[in-house]
């Protein structure tokens, strides 16, 4: 008896079986992964049919809290419920994470009358929660529920009761939390998006809480933080031959140098590219000073604007300096793109 395994299995030189093989594994692997996501999806879609009034006095009741929003789970609805409390406390609803476990040794001390306790279990009887749960409401903090059945022991003993019900789980086993677990935190998501709405808060208030991220050095860095100062500053005066003011621009490694009056005003740049054009005009570069070659009213910022204001203005104008005046328009600083990159502004 023949014991080889199809794929080894060469005929007239070709290797179509493995191929063949190969796609329709391939085939089935990408139907298994769609089916998942079709029932997820359909999980969170009947969450937006179900949506009431009920949905609704939850937020009144997190908007009127005068404490901390606490949200608590086990297992993989604990992992979920971290994760809402993470959510919510980083757009403006003070909020944290309390293990369902834990809190009946002694961590059920964080949280106080002025909260809100926020219970996720899918099927509304785990344990460990419905052991806390009578101590909770006795010393008064709120109680909202969700939870995959609304008849269980906790959605009944809840306050408020959010229905994360879904017909079947994405395992094809029917046993793997799942659907379920995506249903509740898209509950979860909805809630704080809802609650940052009412709250008014906004880009700038969400990159304070974010001072470590992309956004919260676009949105906290100002031309200042990060502009070129004093003596860092390429500058010469109106009558500066052009030789010398090479060197300025070399010395400072900005590809520029601001030119100045008497006075200290600002007059006007004079750039790489001012000579990159020189030389295309064959222009006899002796005898040159900065007051014939330099071009006035150059494109510039203020020290208070946002630092990505100033990565607009350059890419706008396609250039890689800007010169940094106040509002009398005295020259207070330089910035060069590689300043807005250094600091990952951009």
């Amino acid at each position: 008896m023949n014991s080889a395994r199809p794929e080894s299995i060469v005929i007239s030189g070709s290797h179509s079986a493995p191929a063949d093989a190969s796609a329709k594994e391939t085939a089935s692997v990408l139907l298994l992964a769609a089916e998942a996501l079709q029932i997820e999806a359909d999980a969170i879609l009947a969450l937006r049919d179900r949506l009431d009034a009920t949905f609704a006095r939850a937020i009144e009741i997190i908007m009127h809290c005068r404490g901390r929003v606490v949200v608590s789970g086990m297992g993989k609805s604990g992992l979920i419920a971290r994760k809402i409390a993470s959510t919510m406390a980083s757009t403006g609803t003070p909020a944290i994470y309390v293990h369902a476990g834990d809190a009946s040794h002694g961590d059920l001390g964080m949280v106080t009358r002025e909260d809100v306790f926020i219970a996720l279990s899918n099927s509304g009887e785990t344990e460990e929660l419905l052991l806390i749960v009578p101590v909770i409401k006795r010393q008064g903090a709120r109680l909202i529920a969700i939870t995959g059945n609304p008849a269980s022991t906790l959605a009944r003993l809840a306050e408020v009761h959010l229905d994360a019900h879904v017909d079947k789980e994405a395992c094809p086993l029917n046993l793997a939390p799942t659907a379920s677990t995506t249903a509740a935190l898209a509950l979860g998501d909805a809630l704080a998006v809802v609650l940052l709405e009412r709250r008014g808060f906004s880009s700038n208030d969400y990159a304070r809480s974010h001072p470590g991220g992309s956004l919260g050095r676009r949105l906290l860095t100002h031309v200042r933080d990060v502009m070129r100062v004093g003596a860092a500053i390429p500058t010469v005066t109106a009558d500066t031959p052009l030789t010398e003011a090479l060197h300025e621009i070399s010395r400072k490694g900005m590809g520029m140098t601001a030119v100045l009056g008497a006075s200290g005003e600002l007059l006007g740049v004079f750039t790489d590219g001012d000579l990159r054009r020189l030389i295309d005009e064959r222009r006899e570069l002796q005898g040159i000073v900065m007051a014939d070659v330099m071009h006035q009213n150059p494109h510039s910022i203020g020290p208070d604007k946002l630092a990505a204001e100033a990565a607009d203005v350059m890419e706008q104008h396609r250039v890689n300096q800007l010169v940094v005046i106040d509002h009398e328009g005295a020259l207070v600083g330089a910035l060069h793109i590689h300043d807005l990159t250094t600091s990952k502004v951009i």
